[in-house]
């Protein structure tokens, strides 16, 4: 029986805090509201509850009101990052492998068990976290939890799978290395932070992946995927307390939730990766030549993330920006260009990524660095400030008309994060950056030395 907080109330409610404030102990789980969102008559529209098993699985779920469907992801605290050079790739091949079969299924039966019900099925690796998600019919819910229970605790891992699977993933990297936008973005992520796990490809190469051993995934398995690492995130048509049953009963298979450890708290940074300046250049066959242009970021905790989102907006993030109107419609010298930022637990990034003929390749790195010391000297206009908030704010609240963006926001929040921000309170974020904010991170981040990719037929 879990033991229930007292719901919050009011028009938005927040509990702060959505990592590490729970306890857990050998005999029962502990559970908690951590936000109530009501309509102006009152009714619960939204709430979000958290439960922690006693292994230190994290339950997390978001109640929506009107909908019918239902979103699930099984999020693992271990990414390409945690690879060391000789199991380059391995979190990535692994996420492959747990489609391939259980003692209670095999591959075929799982793609049937959700195309049957017409649900959607899928998984993705990045550097920090690996996720397997599904969205289905609000009542098929518990297939889904019990179909990824099961491949998330009981893979069989088989020798001929892996071998069969190894094909598949160079079979990706070969067509990853035909894409000039991954190319020269990993090549950035390279030079930004050398032969670091950040640095290094999500995929792997195909020398790592040829080496890898059926023993050296399962070890890596074994090891990383625990109840303590993982969190479980539903949102939708949602009951919390029957999402917690399906997820005893379906992760419970051969004692995995009986480990009785600590939930693994979001990584932090004891300081801040440094990135590695400086230039690096690859030929490939391709019509175009792709650039990314960029320098040191800021890191996913830091509070000038903010200032930042807006300064990004205003600055390449659509068509109506700085560098899309300067590079494009102004001047005709590319077709595609936008700006980003990343940001991870210890380091982040920010640059420019364009893809122009070759014989315009001069003539954009020099408009681009232009834009980006103008922007450093001089910071944006108040009309850029307000368009900027605006396609954020907007961004925000229609990205998350659905149930597997509510899903991936809530398991992210937990896994990688130490709070549970509500939508309202970054949406006041947002608002509450100023021109000053945006002036002062454009002064610090465009001042650095730059970090500078270029693909192409050169």
């Amino acid at each position: 029986m879990s033991k229930l907080d007292a719901p919050t109330t009011g028009q938005q409610a927040s509990a702060g805090r959505s990592s590490g404030s729970t306890s857990t102990n050998a005999r029962k789980a502990t559970t908690r509201t951590l936000q109530t969102v009501t309509d102006g008559e009152g009714q619960v529209t939204s709430r979000v509850r958290r439960t922690v098993l006693p292994g230190g699985l994290r339950v997390i779920s978001e109640h929506m009101a009107g909908v019918r469907s239902a979103s699930i992801g099984v999020w693992v605290g271990v990414g390409s990052r945690e690879e060391t050079p000789a199991l380059h790739g391995c979190s990535h091949f692994l996420e492959h492998l747990l489609f391939k079969g259980t003692e209670e299924r095999s591959a075929l039966d799982i793609s049937i068990a959700l195309d049957a019900v017409g649900g959607e099925f899928n998984a993705f690796t990045a550097k920090e976290y690996t996720c397997f998600h599904a969205r289905v019919l609000d009542e098929d819910l518990p297939l889904a939890v019990d179909v990824l229970g099961d491949m998330i605790t009981s893979s069989r891992l088989d020798p001929a799978d892996v071998e069969a699977e190894r094909d598949v993933i160079l079979d990706e990297i070969a067509m990853h290395d035909d894409d000039p936008d991954d190319v020269v973005h990993n090549l950035f992520a390279a030079q930004a932070w050398g032969d670091s796990p950040l640095g290094r490809p999500i995929a792997g190469t195909v020398e790592s992946i040829a080496a890898l051993t059926r023993e050296q995934i399962h070890r890596f398995y074994r090891r990383h995927y625990r109840p303590a690492t993982m969190v479980v995130a539903a949102a939708g048509n949602v009951d919390h307390a029957a999402l917690v049953r399906q997820v005893r009963r379906s992760f419970g298979r051969q004692g995995w939730l009986d480990r009785a450890e600590a939930p693994v708290p979001p990584r932090h940074a004891a300081r801040t990766r440094r990135v590695t300046p400086g230039t690096i250049e690859a030929t490939r066959p391709f019509e175009q030549v792709n650039v990314v242009l960029g320098m040191e970021g800021v890191t996913r905790q830091d509070d000038r993330r903010f200032a930042l989102g807006v300064l990004n907006t205003a600055l390449g993030g659509g068509t109506s920006s700085r560098l899309f109107q300067e590079v494009r419609e102004h001047r005709g010298l590319a077709y595609s260009v936008f700006s980003f930022a990343s940001h991870h637990a210890d380091s982040g990034l920010v640059g420019v990524s364009v893809g122009c003929l070759p014989s315009k390749l001069d003539d954009v790195l020099a408009v681009v660095r232009a834009e980006l010391a103008k922007v450093a000297a001089e910071g944006i206009t108040e009309e850029e400030l307000g368009r900027g908030k605006g396609m954020l704010r907007g961004g925000l609240v229609l990205g998350l008309e659905d149930s597997g963006s509510r899903m991936s926001r809530i398991g992210k929040a937990e896994l990688v994060y130490d709070e549970l921000l509500s939508i309202d309170e970054v949406i006041a974020r947002i608002d509450g950056v100023t021109l000053d904010d945006v002036r002062t991170i454009a002064a610090e981040l465009f001042s650095r030395a730059e970090v500078l990719a270029i693909v192409g037929p050169r």
